[in-house]
């Protein structure tokens, strides 16, 4: 691999250098697509100390050995990490990077401990999935996509349809991704989180870090 990505460009830089991350415990990978599983990226977050869970049939793409481990996980597929139980639940997407590796896997994932629920979307298109992860316990977090869906709505889900699935989860905070980095679609530029707040209506309080670099804890 050489010094250069070949892809799209960022719109934005991201809002933390590469040295001013904290160490990272857990690399979180939906699907093998080039803007969610970034070669370059994953290579310069090799760590002897941080696990990688990733989608069925991805991880012959990463170079295993240089984290502490790599697992992949199906639909309905548990695995733990640390005091993490992560489970891959079907989302309405596709997963190959390139036109012929169809059979890679692709995942939305609920994320457990002793005390949150956090549900990630993954990349999706409008699905009642969500539905079978509400419990008696809450989901304190939904981290939902909410661009890419003009003209690609049948992969995307648009911004109503992100909250709709944010609350059939039973999130009390989303936070919306997939928007404000790269050009992949035609709505404008910050289309996609007006829509999610105003969808939101009365509970905009709900939703958390509408622009790259703004912070939220759920502690």
């Amino acid at each position: 691999m050489g010094p250069v990505t070949v892809g799209l460009r960022r719109l934005v830089a991201p809002a933390l250098s590469r040295a001013q991350l904290p160490h990272i415990d857990l690399i979180l990978l939906s699907h093998a697509h080039f803007d969610h599983f970034d070669l370059a990226t994953l290579r310069g977050l090799e760590r002897a100390r941080t696990a990688v869970v990733t989608a069925k049939y991805t991880s012959d793409l990463l170079r295993s050995r240089r984290y502490k481990s790599v697992q992949e996980v199906g639909w309905d597929q548990r695995v733990r990490v640390g005091p993490l139980s992560i489970m891959g639940f079907r989302v309405k997407h596709w997963g190959a990077r390139m036109r012929s590796d169809v059979h890679r896997g692709y995942n939305g994932y609920l994320i457990e401990s002793a005390r949150n629920r956090v549900v990630f979307g993954g990349d999706t298109a409008w699905t009642d999935s969500f539905k079978a992860l509400r419990a008696r316990k809450p989901v304190d977090l939904a981290i939902m996509p909410i661009g890419a869906y003009d003209p690609w709505i049948y992969v995307h889900c648009n911004p109503e349809e992100a909250w709709r699935m944010g609350a059939d989860c039973g999130a009390e905070h989303l936070l919306p991704v997939h928007h404000q980095t790269f050009r992949l679609s035609r709505e404008p530029y910050l289309e996609p989180v007006e829509r999610f707040v105003a969808a939101a209506g009365s509970h905009a309080h709900r939703v958390v870090a509408t622009r790259v670099g703004h912070e939220w804890s759920l502690a």
